[in-house]
């Protein structure tokens, strides 16, 4: 199975195909983890809101993967935003996850309001600097913001993960990322199942012979995105990694689901959210 990996722009890759951690029990998460490991993938999108990364960790163990193979994400919630308590709750992270270095800490929303989110950068940074992380980024953030971190403490995020799917597409942010060497990732990349039905979804899943949910995965893979849908299913697990090998989609079905786009989100909207 190919593993496509996207170049960062402090020198690392992450791997493009994802297992994304939101909603799933802390009960069920190390068994479906250990499922998405052995079956193949390696990017693994965690979080401290989430309540599971001691299942997160515990299930990377259980996997028998080496630890030099995979890649960890998790992120500072916004009660924990300032540089003090951004450092602690990284340590904190890391003891449940039991593990000694992760590859990737997100600021989880920009909260905008705390007037806070330079601060925690800081904090990040520093992580970086110690060893602690390997790379940092954002979560959720516009572009404006993302200039300013980089304009105020000289280091511009790697990565920022934003809410996409059919309905949201965010061309715009997506190409303002690009523009400045940050990747892009897709967070509730189905949209809650909302464009299953929609025309163009079952005009591609007809032609190629694939699910709805894995023709809408295939349209996040060939806009370069990195994408991340969650599972406790391991024959959902499995549908969902398959997608990159299966058929590439057309130019033309590309477009056509893009276009439905309406702005509907299934997530809170970062300008408000705090």
């Amino acid at each position: 199975m190919n593993q496509p990996r996207l170049s960062l722009h402090d020198g690392q890759a992450i791997p493009q195909f994802g297992f994304g951690l939101w909603q799933i029990p802390e009960d069920d998460t190390a068994a479906a983890v250990a499922t998405a490991a052995r079956a193949g993938y390696r990017l693994f999108d965690g979080a401290a809101i989430y309540g599971n990364e001691a299942g997160l960790g515990q299930g990377l163990r259980d996997s028998g993967v080496p630890r030099e193979a995979l890649f960890v994400t998790t992120k500072v919630w916004n009660s924990r935003q300032g540089h003090d308590s951004t450092l602690a709750a990284v340590e904190e992270s890391l003891a449940r996850l039991r593990l000694d270095r992760l590859d990737l800490v997100l600021i989880h929303w920009p909260c905008p309001a705390k007037e806070l989110y330079v601060e925690t950068w800081r904090a990040l940074v520093r992580l970086r600097e110690e060893g602690r992380v390997t790379s940092i980024g954002v979560s959720n953030f516009d572009a404006l913001q993302i200039d300013r971190l980089a304009a105020e403490t000289g280091v511009t995020p790697v990565l920022n993960q934003i809410e996409i799917h059919p309905r949201l597409p965010q061309t715009a942010l997506q190409a303002a990322m690009t523009a400045r060497g940050i990747v892009t990732q897709s967070w509730t990349p189905l949209g809650e199942g909302r464009s299953f039905a929609a025309a163009p979804v079952l005009a591609a899943a007809a032609r190629t012979g694939l699910a709805p949910a894995q023709v809408i995965l295939r349209w996040h893979l060939q806009r370069g995105l990195s994408v991340i849908p969650r599972s406790v299913d391991p024959g959902h697990i499995a549908a969902n990694l398959a997608v990159l090998d299966a058929p590439p989609l057309t130019a033309p079905e590309m477009a056509a689901i893009t276009a439905l786009g309406t702005g509907e989100r299934c997530g809170p909207d970062p300008a408000h959210f705090e």
